[in-house]
Parts: structure tokens; C-alpha cells; sequence
């Protein structure tokens, strides 16, 4: 499957819980609110898994940067489902490809800057971010 094909089923698909099933075309994108050129789409928010985990699509745009920030509370897992970029994480440099996965302890400074392709990742966050 192509990494844009990955992409679409993710934005348009669908989310099964329990009691519910939610299109995921339906759930809107959101400038974050702080970095320019990141847009997040919120697949799986803590409301729905008593606050254990949460599941977001974040899409930057070509050459936009998710500056160096910091999750107190959570750890991350980052999936890179298309583009290209460069993860940071304390002192190491690590290529964004398509199948590359970053594992960011909580309370540890990350950083993620996008190619000229742009970068599409699935992030999930232990407990829930929201």
C-alpha cells in the first residue's frame, strides 16, 4: 500500500469502539496552536479510553518545524506514515521516513521538522494527551 493511500484510509476511515463506531472523516483538522504549518486531526481522544491513551494524525507541511516541547505526563509513539523529515530527541538526530517509529519518554524534549515533502505522522500518547 502506498504511504498516501496509508494516509487517506487513516483520515477517512473509521474508529470502532465498544459502544460506537466514529468516521474519521467526520472529526476536523486543527491548526495546533502554537507551531505554524502543524495540523492535527483527533482520532481516539481520553473521553473514549478512560483517559489511558489518545491517537491524533499530525500533518505538517513541507518544511514546517514542531519546535522543541515537552509531554510532563505522557509518553509519545510516533508512527510516520508519509514524507519525510528529521526527529530530535536530547542529542540525536534521526531520519522521518515512512515505517520509522520514535519512542519519546515523558518529560523528555523532542523536536520534529519536515522535509520538502511535507510529514504525516500518527501519534499516540500513554496516558491520553486528550
Amino acid at each position: 500500500m502506498e504511504t498516501q493511500e496509508i494516509t487517506d484510509s487513516l483520515t477517512n476511515g473509521a474508529i470502532t469502539y465498544i459502544d460506537k463506531e466514529e468516521a474519521a472523516g467526520d472529526i476536523p483538522w486543527n491548526q495546533h496552536p502554537i507551531f505554524q504549518g502543524v495540523y492535527l486531526k483527533h482520532l481516539v481522544k481520553g473521553a473514549d479510553t478512560q483517559g489511558k491513551l489518545s491517537c491524533h494524525i499530525v500533518k505538517l507541511d513541507p518544511e514546517a518545524v514542531l519546535e522543541e516541547h515537552v509531554h510532563e505526563g505522557q509518553w509519545e509513539l510516533h508512527e510516520v506514515i508519509e514524507g519525510e523529515g528529521v526527529f530530535f530527541l536530547q542529542n540525536k538526530e534521526t531520519p522521518y521516513h515512512p515505517g520509522r517509529l520514535g519512542v519519546i519518554p515523558q518529560g523528555v524534549e523532542h523536536k520534529v521538522a519536515a522535509g520538502k515533502s511535507g510529514l504525516v505522522l500518527l501519534a499516540k500518547f500513554f496516558p491520553a494527551l486528550l
